[in-house]
């Protein structure tokens, strides 16, 4: 499999695939799940879903950036940031291993 990007669609799809839920059903269901994760880490906090990864939202200090065209120095407002840190079984099903224990 080559490069597919999986869509809200893809997802209502399979949800409505394997659950026999409907259409609209599924769509509401992969909506509520996206929105809550969403709302959740807008307030800053921690989304761990288990055997699959955690979003984390880290804060970043003001810095002192450099514009590499030009070199001129630029100072880089704080901001926040959303990171994924993959669980360990997670990363051994990316790799082709047998299931590793839980985090």
């Amino acid at each position: 499999m080559a490069n597919q990007t999986i869509t809200r669609a893809d997802l209502c799809e399979a949800v409505y695939q394997k659950l026999g839920l409907s259409r609209a059903e599924s769509s509401d269901l992969v909506e509520a799940v996206l929105r809550e994760i969403s709302d959740t880490l807008a307030k800053g906090e921690t989304v761990k879903l288990s055997s699959f990864g955690s979003f984390i939202v880290r804060e970043k200090g003001e810095r002192i950036g450099r514009n590499p065209k030009t070199g001129v120095e630029v100072p880089i407002t704080p901001r926040r940031v959303l990171v994924f840190k993959p669980s360990n079984v997670m990363k051994a099903r990316i790799n082709g291993l047998e299931t590793a224990d839980e985090d």
